[in-house]
Protein backbone atom coordinates (compact mmCIF):
# COMPACT_ATOMS: atom_id res chain seq x y z
CA UNK A 1 0.00 0.00 0.00
CA UNK A 2 3.04 2.68 1.13
CA UNK A 3 4.29 1.92 -2.58
CA UNK A 4 0.85 2.11 -4.89
CA UNK A 5 0.24 5.58 -1.99
CA UNK A 6 3.82 7.24 -3.44
CA UNK A 7 3.17 6.19 -7.21
CA UNK A 8 0.04 7.48 -7.39
CA UNK A 9 1.34 10.79 -5.40
CA UNK A 10 4.49 10.67 -7.95
CA UNK A 11 1.70 10.60 -10.85
CA UNK A 12 -0.05 13.37 -9.67
CA UNK A 13 2.67 15.46 -9.07
CA UNK A 14 3.70 14.58 -12.71
CA UNK A 15 0.19 15.55 -13.91
CA UNK A 16 0.48 18.70 -11.59
CA UNK A 17 4.14 20.31 -13.18
CA UNK A 18 2.84 18.97 -16.71
CA UNK A 19 -0.33 21.18 -16.62
CA UNK A 20 1.70 24.75 -15.10
CA UNK A 21 4.41 23.93 -17.70
CA UNK A 22 1.30 22.96 -20.50
CA UNK A 23 -0.27 26.64 -19.40
CA UNK A 24 3.07 28.95 -19.26
CA UNK A 25 4.05 27.74 -22.97
CA UNK A 26 -0.02 28.70 -24.12
CA UNK A 27 0.65 32.16 -21.94
CA UNK A 28 4.23 32.24 -23.88
CA UNK A 29 2.52 31.34 -27.44
CA UNK A 30 -0.35 33.78 -26.81
CA UNK A 31 2.02 36.47 -25.84
CA UNK A 32 4.20 36.14 -28.75
CA UNK A 33 1.08 35.79 -30.71
CA UNK A 34 0.09 39.58 -29.58
CA UNK A 35 3.60 41.13 -29.52
CA UNK A 36 3.43 43.47 -32.21
CA UNK A 37 6.06 44.14 -34.85
CA UNK A 38 7.08 46.79 -37.26
CA UNK A 39 3.82 48.49 -38.89
CA UNK A 40 1.49 46.87 -36.83
CA UNK A 41 -1.13 48.51 -34.60
CA UNK A 42 -0.23 49.38 -31.07
CA UNK A 43 -1.72 47.93 -28.12
CA UNK A 44 -4.38 50.14 -26.36
CA UNK A 45 -4.56 50.98 -22.61
CA UNK A 46 -5.68 53.19 -20.32
CA UNK A 47 -2.81 55.54 -20.41
CA UNK A 48 -1.59 55.17 -23.71
CA UNK A 49 1.38 57.26 -25.33
CA UNK A 50 1.45 59.83 -27.84
CA UNK A 51 3.26 57.53 -30.95
CA UNK A 52 3.22 57.79 -34.74
CA UNK A 53 4.12 55.20 -36.96
CA UNK A 54 4.64 56.56 -40.21
CA UNK A 55 6.54 54.93 -43.53
CA UNK A 56 7.73 57.14 -46.79
CA UNK A 57 6.21 59.85 -44.60
CA UNK A 58 2.46 58.23 -44.54
CA UNK A 59 0.88 57.39 -41.78
CA UNK A 60 0.26 53.53 -40.89
CA UNK A 61 -1.26 53.87 -37.20
CA UNK A 62 -1.02 56.31 -34.43
CA UNK A 63 -2.28 56.65 -30.59
CA UNK A 64 -5.53 58.04 -29.77
CA UNK A 65 -3.93 61.13 -28.03
CA UNK A 66 -1.69 61.42 -31.51
CA UNK A 67 -4.65 61.07 -33.82
CA UNK A 68 -6.74 63.55 -31.96
CA UNK A 69 -3.27 66.13 -31.93
CA UNK A 70 -3.70 65.76 -35.48
CA UNK A 71 -7.61 66.53 -35.47
CA UNK A 72 -6.64 69.72 -33.47
CA UNK A 73 -4.24 71.14 -35.65
CA UNK A 74 -6.52 70.71 -38.82
CA UNK A 75 -4.38 71.91 -41.73
CA UNK A 76 -5.26 70.42 -45.18
CA UNK A 77 -1.88 69.20 -45.98
CA UNK A 78 -1.28 65.32 -45.26
CA UNK A 79 -0.44 63.66 -41.30
CA UNK A 80 3.33 64.22 -42.19
CA UNK A 81 3.24 67.79 -43.17
CA UNK A 82 0.61 68.68 -40.27
CA UNK A 83 2.95 66.74 -37.78
CA UNK A 84 5.67 68.26 -39.10
CA UNK A 85 4.29 72.10 -38.83
CA UNK A 86 3.30 71.35 -35.52
CA UNK A 87 6.74 70.53 -34.60
CA UNK A 88 8.68 72.70 -36.25
CA UNK A 89 8.50 75.74 -33.68
CA UNK A 90 9.08 73.73 -30.75
CA UNK A 91 12.32 71.95 -31.99
CA UNK A 92 13.94 74.76 -34.32
CA UNK A 93 16.65 73.52 -36.19
CA UNK A 94 15.79 69.88 -36.31
CA UNK A 95 16.44 68.03 -39.42
CA UNK A 96 14.20 64.87 -38.02
CA UNK A 97 14.39 62.56 -41.06
CA UNK A 98 18.31 63.15 -41.47
CA UNK A 99 19.45 63.22 -38.27
CA UNK A 100 16.96 59.61 -37.84
CA UNK A 101 18.81 58.39 -40.88
CA UNK A 102 22.40 59.40 -39.47
CA UNK A 103 21.90 57.94 -35.75
CA UNK A 104 18.91 55.27 -35.95
CA UNK A 105 17.41 56.84 -32.89
CA UNK A 106 17.41 60.18 -31.63
CA UNK A 107 16.13 62.04 -28.04
CA UNK A 108 15.49 65.49 -28.53
CA UNK A 109 14.00 67.82 -25.11
CA UNK A 110 12.03 71.00 -26.92
CA UNK A 111 11.68 74.32 -25.45
CA UNK A 112 9.06 75.46 -22.72
CA UNK A 113 5.75 76.54 -24.95
CA UNK A 114 3.10 78.69 -24.16
CA UNK A 115 0.88 75.87 -22.66
CA UNK A 116 2.03 74.45 -19.09
CA UNK A 117 3.51 71.19 -21.36
CA UNK A 118 7.43 70.93 -22.12
CA UNK A 119 8.08 68.51 -24.84
CA UNK A 120 10.36 65.68 -25.59
CA UNK A 121 10.31 63.64 -28.76
CA UNK A 122 11.84 60.39 -29.25
CA UNK A 123 12.60 59.51 -32.82
CA UNK A 124 13.39 55.86 -33.95
CA UNK A 125 13.83 53.84 -37.49
CA UNK A 126 12.00 50.18 -37.01
CA UNK A 127 13.77 49.37 -39.89
CA UNK A 128 11.73 48.63 -43.34
CA UNK A 129 11.10 52.57 -43.73
CA UNK A 130 9.37 52.61 -41.17
CA UNK A 131 10.20 55.78 -38.37
CA UNK A 132 7.89 55.59 -34.94
CA UNK A 133 7.61 59.24 -33.60
CA UNK A 134 6.92 59.56 -29.56
CA UNK A 135 6.07 62.76 -27.84
CA UNK A 136 6.09 63.06 -23.75
CA UNK A 137 5.66 65.64 -21.16
CA UNK A 138 8.55 65.61 -19.09
CA UNK A 139 7.08 67.26 -16.09
CA UNK A 140 3.92 64.72 -16.23
CA UNK A 141 6.18 61.64 -16.59
CA UNK A 142 5.90 60.69 -12.79
CA UNK A 143 2.87 62.66 -11.82
CA UNK A 144 0.29 60.04 -13.56
CA UNK A 145 -0.38 62.47 -15.89
CA UNK A 146 -2.03 61.37 -19.26
CA UNK A 147 0.39 61.95 -22.14
CA UNK A 148 -2.44 63.63 -23.90
CA UNK A 149 -1.16 66.95 -22.40
CA UNK A 150 0.41 67.80 -25.50
CA UNK A 151 -3.15 68.05 -26.93
CA UNK A 152 -3.82 70.53 -23.71
CA UNK A 153 -1.42 72.31 -24.83
CA UNK A 154 -2.03 72.68 -28.66
CA UNK A 155 -5.38 73.87 -27.22
CA UNK A 156 -4.28 76.14 -24.80
CA UNK A 157 -1.63 78.02 -27.53
CA UNK A 158 -5.04 78.18 -29.95
CA UNK A 159 -6.43 79.63 -27.00
CA UNK A 160 -4.32 82.07 -26.39
CA UNK A 161 -4.10 83.43 -30.21
CA UNK A 162 -7.69 83.52 -30.39
CA UNK A 163 -8.09 85.68 -27.48
CA UNK A 164 -5.17 88.15 -28.53
CA UNK A 165 -6.31 88.60 -32.07
CA UNK A 166 -9.64 89.11 -30.94
CA UNK A 167 -8.89 91.59 -28.19
CA UNK A 168 -6.50 93.71 -30.69
CA UNK A 169 -8.47 93.46 -33.69
CA UNK A 170 -10.34 97.62 -33.84
CA UNK A 171 -13.81 95.91 -34.74
CA UNK A 172 -16.38 95.41 -31.96
CA UNK A 173 -17.19 92.00 -31.08
CA UNK A 174 -19.69 91.03 -28.38
CA UNK A 175 -21.70 88.11 -27.99
CA UNK A 176 -25.91 87.94 -26.95
CA UNK A 177 -28.74 86.50 -25.77
CA UNK A 178 -32.41 85.70 -26.68
CA UNK A 179 -32.91 88.90 -24.58
CA UNK A 180 -30.39 90.78 -26.32
CA UNK A 181 -28.14 90.88 -22.87
CA UNK A 182 -24.48 91.20 -23.35
CA UNK A 183 -22.66 87.70 -22.39
CA UNK A 184 -19.51 88.39 -23.67
CA UNK A 185 -17.40 91.35 -25.73
CA UNK A 186 -14.01 91.50 -26.78
CA UNK A 187 -11.22 94.18 -25.43
CA UNK A 188 -12.35 97.26 -28.17
CA UNK A 189 -16.13 97.23 -26.78
CA UNK A 190 -15.10 97.26 -23.84
CA UNK A 191 -12.98 100.29 -24.46
CA UNK A 192 -15.64 101.79 -26.27
CA UNK A 193 -18.16 101.18 -23.65
CA UNK A 194 -16.28 102.86 -20.78
CA UNK A 195 -15.52 106.08 -23.02
CA UNK A 196 -19.53 106.03 -23.51
CA UNK A 197 -20.36 105.57 -20.22
CA UNK A 198 -20.92 108.11 -17.17
CA UNK A 199 -19.51 105.67 -14.54
CA UNK A 200 -18.35 101.99 -13.92
CA UNK A 201 -19.48 99.23 -15.93
CA UNK A 202 -21.60 96.89 -15.10
CA UNK A 203 -22.86 93.29 -15.81
CA UNK A 204 -24.58 92.49 -17.92
CA UNK A 205 -22.78 95.11 -20.67
CA UNK A 206 -24.31 98.41 -22.20
CA UNK A 207 -25.63 97.94 -25.55
CA UNK A 208 -23.84 100.41 -28.23
CA UNK A 209 -25.47 99.13 -31.22
CA UNK A 210 -28.67 98.24 -32.54
CA UNK A 211 -27.68 94.64 -34.67
CA UNK A 212 -29.68 93.29 -37.14
CA UNK A 213 -31.25 89.83 -36.24
CA UNK A 214 -30.55 86.72 -37.86
CA UNK A 215 -33.09 85.51 -40.35
CA UNK A 216 -33.34 81.76 -39.47
CA UNK A 217 -31.85 79.32 -42.33
CA UNK A 218 -30.11 82.65 -43.74
CA UNK A 219 -26.86 82.22 -41.86
CA UNK A 220 -26.08 86.27 -41.27
CA UNK A 221 -27.67 89.32 -41.86
CA UNK A 222 -25.94 92.56 -42.09
CA UNK A 223 -26.88 96.30 -41.40
CA UNK A 224 -25.29 99.61 -40.70
CA UNK A 225 -25.69 101.17 -37.77
CA UNK A 226 -24.73 104.84 -36.27
CA UNK A 227 -22.84 105.17 -32.57
CA UNK A 228 -23.05 108.83 -31.70
CA UNK A 229 -20.16 109.77 -29.21
CA UNK A 230 -19.50 113.56 -27.96
CA UNK A 231 -21.56 114.68 -30.98
CA UNK A 232 -19.45 112.64 -33.26
CA UNK A 233 -21.39 110.03 -35.24
CA UNK A 234 -19.52 106.95 -36.32
CA UNK A 235 -20.74 103.85 -38.71
CA UNK A 236 -20.19 100.58 -38.46
CA UNK A 237 -21.30 97.16 -40.35
CA UNK A 238 -22.91 94.95 -38.65
CA UNK A 239 -22.92 90.96 -39.07
CA UNK A 240 -24.49 88.48 -36.76
CA UNK A 241 -24.05 84.97 -36.88
CA UNK A 242 -26.17 82.43 -34.93
CA UNK A 243 -24.53 80.50 -32.60
CA UNK A 244 -26.52 77.65 -30.95
CA UNK A 245 -29.14 79.98 -28.56
CA UNK A 246 -26.88 82.75 -28.96
CA UNK A 247 -25.50 85.68 -31.37
CA UNK A 248 -22.25 86.23 -32.31
CA UNK A 249 -21.95 89.54 -33.52
CA UNK A 250 -19.30 91.93 -35.58
CA UNK A 251 -19.05 95.67 -36.23
CA UNK A 252 -16.65 96.56 -38.72
CA UNK A 253 -15.59 100.75 -38.93
CA UNK A 254 -17.31 102.07 -41.90
CA UNK A 255 -16.78 105.59 -41.30
CA UNK A 256 -15.08 105.66 -44.83
CA UNK A 257 -17.37 103.60 -46.50
CA UNK A 258 -19.94 105.99 -45.43
CA UNK A 259 -18.07 109.00 -46.78
CA UNK A 260 -17.19 107.74 -49.72
CA UNK A 261 -20.84 106.85 -50.41
CA UNK A 262 -21.83 110.68 -49.23
CA UNK A 263 -19.60 111.86 -51.84
CA UNK A 264 -20.56 109.49 -54.44
CA UNK A 265 -24.12 111.08 -53.82
CA UNK A 266 -23.19 114.48 -53.93
CA UNK A 267 -21.14 114.15 -56.88
CA UNK A 268 -23.98 112.30 -59.00
CA UNK A 269 -26.77 115.32 -57.75
CA UNK A 270 -24.17 117.56 -58.71
CA UNK A 271 -24.18 116.05 -62.23
CA UNK A 272 -27.53 115.28 -61.84
CA UNK A 273 -28.23 119.45 -61.52
CA UNK A 274 -25.45 120.02 -64.22
CA UNK A 275 -26.63 117.67 -66.68
CA UNK A 276 -30.67 119.02 -66.37
CA UNK A 277 -29.71 122.75 -67.28
CA UNK A 278 -27.19 121.35 -70.58
CA UNK A 279 -28.73 122.26 -73.69
CA UNK A 280 -27.36 119.07 -75.52
CA UNK A 281 -28.99 116.17 -74.82
CA UNK A 282 -27.24 113.05 -72.72
CA UNK A 283 -28.12 109.32 -73.01
CA UNK A 284 -25.40 107.08 -71.30
CA UNK A 285 -25.72 103.50 -71.93
CA UNK A 286 -24.34 100.74 -69.98
CA UNK A 287 -22.30 97.48 -70.97
CA UNK A 288 -25.47 95.63 -71.78
CA UNK A 289 -26.72 98.69 -74.17
CA UNK A 290 -29.66 99.53 -71.96
CA UNK A 291 -30.51 103.31 -71.05
CA UNK A 292 -29.17 104.13 -67.57
CA UNK A 293 -29.01 108.20 -67.14
CA UNK A 294 -30.52 110.77 -69.29
CA UNK A 295 -31.44 114.64 -69.06
CA UNK A 296 -34.57 116.77 -69.59
CA UNK A 297 -32.54 118.19 -72.71
CA UNK A 298 -32.88 114.55 -74.35
CA UNK A 299 -36.96 114.52 -74.61
CA UNK A 300 -37.15 118.36 -75.48
CA UNK A 301 -35.28 117.64 -78.55
CA UNK A 302 -36.14 114.22 -79.38
CA UNK A 303 -40.13 114.30 -78.11
CA UNK A 304 -39.58 111.05 -76.69
CA UNK A 305 -42.12 109.98 -74.05
CA UNK A 306 -40.80 110.47 -70.43
CA UNK A 307 -41.96 106.87 -69.32
CA UNK A 308 -40.85 105.21 -72.40
CA UNK A 309 -37.14 106.72 -70.95
CA UNK A 310 -37.24 105.56 -67.61
CA UNK A 311 -38.23 102.20 -68.83
CA UNK A 312 -34.38 101.52 -69.24
CA UNK A 313 -34.98 100.75 -73.02
CA UNK A 314 -32.12 99.18 -75.02
CA UNK A 315 -29.81 101.34 -77.58
CA UNK A 316 -31.65 100.01 -80.40
CA UNK A 317 -35.36 99.97 -78.70
CA UNK A 318 -34.39 103.58 -78.40
CA UNK A 319 -32.95 104.47 -82.07
CA UNK A 320 -36.08 102.24 -83.53
CA UNK A 321 -38.54 104.85 -81.86
CA UNK A 322 -36.54 107.66 -82.79
CA UNK A 323 -36.95 106.48 -86.50
CA UNK A 324 -40.79 106.09 -85.84
CA UNK A 325 -40.84 109.31 -84.71
CA UNK A 326 -38.77 110.54 -87.90
CA UNK A 327 -36.10 112.00 -85.82
CA UNK A 328 -33.19 110.24 -87.79
CA UNK A 329 -32.48 110.29 -91.14
CA UNK A 330 -34.76 108.78 -93.29
CA UNK A 331 -33.43 105.26 -94.57
CA UNK A 332 -33.69 103.84 -98.23
CA UNK A 333 -34.83 100.48 -96.69
CA UNK A 334 -35.20 99.05 -93.24
CA UNK A 335 -31.22 96.69 -93.73
CA UNK A 336 -29.56 100.22 -94.36
CA UNK A 337 -30.96 101.46 -91.46
CA UNK A 338 -30.10 98.86 -89.51
CA UNK A 339 -26.34 98.45 -91.05
CA UNK A 340 -26.48 102.52 -90.18
CA UNK A 341 -26.96 102.00 -86.27
CA UNK A 342 -25.48 99.05 -86.01
CA UNK A 343 -21.99 100.85 -87.62
CA UNK A 344 -22.76 103.82 -85.41
CA UNK A 345 -22.77 101.93 -81.71
CA UNK A 346 -19.70 99.68 -82.89
CA UNK A 347 -18.18 103.39 -83.80
CA UNK A 348 -19.25 104.69 -80.96
CA UNK A 349 -18.15 102.45 -78.67
CA UNK A 350 -14.35 102.08 -79.66
CA UNK A 351 -13.55 105.61 -80.36
CA UNK A 352 -14.73 109.35 -80.40
CA UNK A 353 -18.01 109.10 -83.17
CA UNK A 354 -19.40 112.23 -84.87
CA UNK A 355 -22.86 112.30 -86.84
CA UNK A 356 -24.77 114.74 -88.32
CA UNK A 357 -28.90 114.25 -89.15
CA UNK A 358 -30.46 115.49 -91.14
CA UNK A 359 -34.06 115.26 -90.15
CA UNK A 360 -36.94 115.10 -92.92
CA UNK A 361 -38.45 118.21 -90.76
CA UNK A 362 -35.77 120.48 -91.98
CA UNK A 363 -33.66 120.21 -88.20
CA UNK A 364 -29.92 119.14 -88.26
CA UNK A 365 -28.61 117.37 -84.94
CA UNK A 366 -25.14 116.50 -84.68
CA UNK A 367 -24.88 113.08 -82.84
CA UNK A 368 -21.53 112.02 -80.58
CA UNK A 369 -20.69 108.69 -79.31
CA UNK A 370 -18.33 108.15 -76.75
CA UNK A 371 -16.85 105.32 -74.58
CA UNK A 372 -17.19 105.24 -71.54
CA UNK A 373 -15.50 102.85 -68.33
CA UNK A 374 -16.49 99.25 -67.91
CA UNK A 375 -17.98 98.86 -71.76
CA UNK A 376 -20.64 102.04 -71.25
CA UNK A 377 -21.13 104.13 -74.61
CA UNK A 378 -22.73 108.00 -74.14
CA UNK A 379 -24.47 110.12 -76.49
CA UNK A 380 -24.86 113.30 -76.98
CA UNK A 381 -27.77 114.67 -79.10
CA UNK A 382 -27.34 118.67 -80.01
CA UNK A 383 -29.35 120.61 -82.28
CA UNK A 384 -27.07 122.07 -84.71
CA UNK A 385 -29.75 123.87 -87.11
CA UNK A 386 -29.25 127.53 -86.62
CA UNK A 387 -25.64 126.77 -86.78
CA UNK A 388 -25.68 125.03 -90.23
CA UNK A 389 -28.23 127.83 -91.86
CA UNK A 390 -25.89 130.67 -90.69
CA UNK A 391 -22.92 128.62 -91.80
CA UNK A 392 -25.41 128.47 -95.21
CA UNK A 393 -25.70 132.22 -95.14
CA UNK A 394 -21.76 132.99 -94.23
CA UNK A 395 -20.66 130.57 -97.57
CA UNK A 396 -23.66 132.05 -100.02
CA UNK A 397 -22.55 135.43 -98.87
CA UNK A 398 -18.85 134.19 -99.21
CA UNK A 399 -19.38 133.03 -103.00
CA UNK A 400 -21.61 136.41 -103.72
CA UNK A 401 -18.30 138.13 -102.68
CA UNK A 402 -16.06 136.23 -104.78
CA UNK A 403 -18.35 136.37 -107.67
CA UNK A 404 -18.81 140.28 -107.22
CA UNK A 405 -14.81 139.99 -107.41
CA UNK A 406 -14.33 138.49 -110.17
CA UNK A 407 -16.83 140.60 -112.13
CA UNK A 408 -14.08 143.32 -111.77
CA UNK A 409 -12.16 143.99 -114.58
CA UNK A 410 -8.82 145.07 -112.30
CA UNK A 411 -6.82 142.49 -110.76
CA UNK A 412 -7.28 142.46 -106.90
CA UNK A 413 -5.09 140.56 -104.35
CA UNK A 414 -5.20 141.07 -100.54
CA UNK A 415 -2.46 140.42 -98.26
CA UNK A 416 -3.27 139.62 -94.49
CA UNK A 417 -1.26 141.13 -91.02
CA UNK A 418 1.39 138.25 -91.86
CA UNK A 419 1.48 138.79 -95.77
CA UNK A 420 -0.10 135.71 -96.46
CA UNK A 421 -2.42 135.82 -99.38
CA UNK A 422 -6.03 136.32 -98.44
CA UNK A 423 -8.04 136.39 -101.48
CA UNK A 424 -8.18 137.03 -105.27
CA UNK A 425 -9.95 137.19 -108.15
CA UNK A 426 -10.07 135.44 -111.57
CA UNK A 427 -8.42 138.95 -113.36
CA UNK A 428 -5.45 138.21 -111.28
CA UNK A 429 -5.26 135.04 -111.90
CA UNK A 430 -5.21 135.80 -115.50
CA UNK A 431 -2.85 138.72 -115.19
CA UNK A 432 0.08 136.73 -113.27
CA UNK A 433 -0.68 133.52 -114.36
CA UNK A 434 -0.58 131.78 -110.55
CA UNK A 435 -1.33 132.87 -107.00
CA UNK A 436 1.30 132.93 -104.59
CA UNK A 437 1.00 131.85 -100.60
CA UNK A 438 2.35 134.90 -99.07
CA UNK A 439 3.59 138.24 -100.51
CA UNK A 440 7.32 137.75 -100.68
CA UNK A 441 6.71 135.12 -103.28
CA UNK A 442 4.20 137.56 -105.08
CA UNK A 443 6.50 139.64 -105.14
CA UNK A 444 9.09 137.50 -106.52
CA UNK A 445 6.59 136.28 -109.24
CA UNK A 446 5.92 139.69 -110.22
CA UNK A 447 9.35 140.64 -110.82
CA UNK A 448 10.21 137.35 -112.73
CA UNK A 449 6.82 137.96 -115.26
CA UNK A 450 8.27 141.92 -115.90
CA UNK A 451 11.40 144.31 -116.47
CA UNK A 452 12.06 145.98 -113.34
CA UNK A 453 12.18 149.40 -113.28
CA UNK A 454 11.24 152.67 -110.94
CA UNK A 455 7.61 151.79 -110.71
CA UNK A 456 7.95 148.32 -109.77
CA UNK A 457 10.50 149.72 -106.74
CA UNK A 458 8.03 151.78 -105.67
CA UNK A 459 5.27 148.96 -105.99
CA UNK A 460 7.28 147.05 -103.54
CA UNK A 461 8.33 149.95 -101.35
CA UNK A 462 4.46 151.11 -100.51
CA UNK A 463 4.13 147.22 -99.72
CA UNK A 464 7.31 146.79 -97.18
CA UNK A 465 6.16 150.11 -95.35
CA UNK A 466 4.09 149.11 -92.19
CA UNK A 467 3.00 152.50 -91.96
CA UNK A 468 2.00 155.33 -94.67
CA UNK A 469 -0.51 156.86 -96.89
CA UNK A 470 -3.53 155.11 -97.00
CA UNK A 471 -3.53 154.63 -100.41
CA UNK A 472 -0.06 154.74 -102.98
CA UNK A 473 -0.35 154.28 -106.53
CA UNK A 474 1.96 154.45 -109.36
CA UNK A 475 2.59 152.62 -112.79
CA UNK A 476 4.67 150.06 -114.16
CA UNK A 477 5.73 147.70 -116.84
CA UNK A 478 3.20 144.81 -117.25
CA UNK A 479 4.01 141.56 -117.99
CA UNK A 480 3.14 142.06 -121.90
CA UNK A 481 5.25 144.67 -121.90
CA UNK A 482 2.48 147.89 -121.64
CA UNK A 483 2.06 149.85 -119.54
CA UNK A 484 -0.03 148.91 -116.13
CA UNK A 485 -1.28 151.06 -113.39
CA UNK A 486 -0.67 149.83 -109.36
CA UNK A 487 -2.89 151.04 -106.11
CA UNK A 488 -1.81 149.74 -103.02
CA UNK A 489 -4.71 150.44 -100.41
CA UNK A 490 -4.58 149.96 -96.42
CA UNK A 491 -7.56 148.18 -95.26
CA UNK A 492 -8.21 147.44 -91.44
CA UNK A 493 -6.40 145.08 -89.19
CA UNK A 494 -2.99 145.33 -91.21
CA UNK A 495 -4.44 144.40 -94.76
CA UNK A 496 -3.11 145.26 -97.41
CA UNK A 497 -4.86 145.44 -101.15
CA UNK A 498 -3.08 145.27 -104.56
CA UNK A 499 -5.05 146.68 -107.48
CA UNK A 500 -3.61 146.06 -111.19
CA UNK A 501 -5.08 148.22 -114.04
CA UNK A 502 -4.22 148.40 -117.57
CA UNK A 503 -5.10 152.06 -118.64
CA UNK A 504 -4.84 151.27 -122.50
CA UNK A 505 -7.48 148.66 -122.27
CA UNK A 506 -9.61 150.30 -120.17
CA UNK A 507 -9.69 152.88 -122.89
CA UNK A 508 -10.03 150.33 -125.71
CA UNK A 509 -13.39 149.34 -123.99
CA UNK A 510 -14.67 152.07 -122.79
CA UNK A 511 -14.16 153.54 -126.62
CA UNK A 512 -15.90 150.20 -127.67
CA UNK A 513 -18.85 151.05 -125.43
CA UNK A 514 -19.05 154.60 -126.42
CA UNK A 515 -19.29 153.51 -130.11
CA UNK A 516 -22.12 150.85 -129.48
CA UNK A 517 -24.16 154.20 -127.03
CA UNK A 518 -23.42 152.73 -124.36
CA UNK A 519 -20.11 155.00 -122.66
CA UNK A 520 -20.72 157.01 -120.03
CA UNK A 521 -21.46 160.84 -120.49
CA UNK A 522 -18.10 162.12 -118.97
CA UNK A 523 -16.27 159.29 -121.03
CA UNK A 524 -18.18 160.32 -124.45
CA UNK A 525 -16.80 163.61 -123.36
CA UNK A 526 -13.46 162.77 -123.06
CA UNK A 527 -13.47 160.30 -126.35
CA UNK A 528 -14.34 163.27 -127.91
CA UNK A 529 -11.93 165.58 -126.65
CA UNK A 530 -9.45 163.32 -127.87
CA UNK A 531 -11.10 163.16 -131.30
CA UNK A 532 -10.45 167.03 -131.71
CA UNK A 533 -6.74 167.19 -130.97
Amino acid sequence: MDHQGFYVAALALLAGTASVLLAIALIRLWDRWRRPRPGARLLESPLQPMIFLFRDRRLLDATAPARHLLERIGAPDSDWARLAGWIGPRFPGLDLVGRVAAETRIEVEGETGAGSARLRLLAEDLGEGVLRITLTDPEADHAGIVVDSLSQQAMEEELELLRRALDQTPMLVWRQDAQDRITWANAAYLRRAETLSEGELGWPLPRLLDSPKPVPGAGTSTRRAPLESDGVVSWYDCHSHAAGDQVMMFALPADAAVRAERSLREFVQTLTKTFADLPIGLAIFDRQRNLQLFNPALIDLTGLPTGFLTARPTLFDFLDRLREMRMVPEPRDFRSWRQQMNNLESAAATGHHVETWSLPGGQTYRVTGRPHPDGAVAFLFEDITSEISLTRKFRAELLLGTHVLNGIEDALAVFGTGGQLAISNEAYDRLWGEKSASLPEALQLWRSRIEPGPGFAALGQALSLPEGEPQDQGAMSGPDGRLLGWTVTRLGGGRRMVRFRAPELRQEREAEAAGNGHAPAEARADLAVAGQK
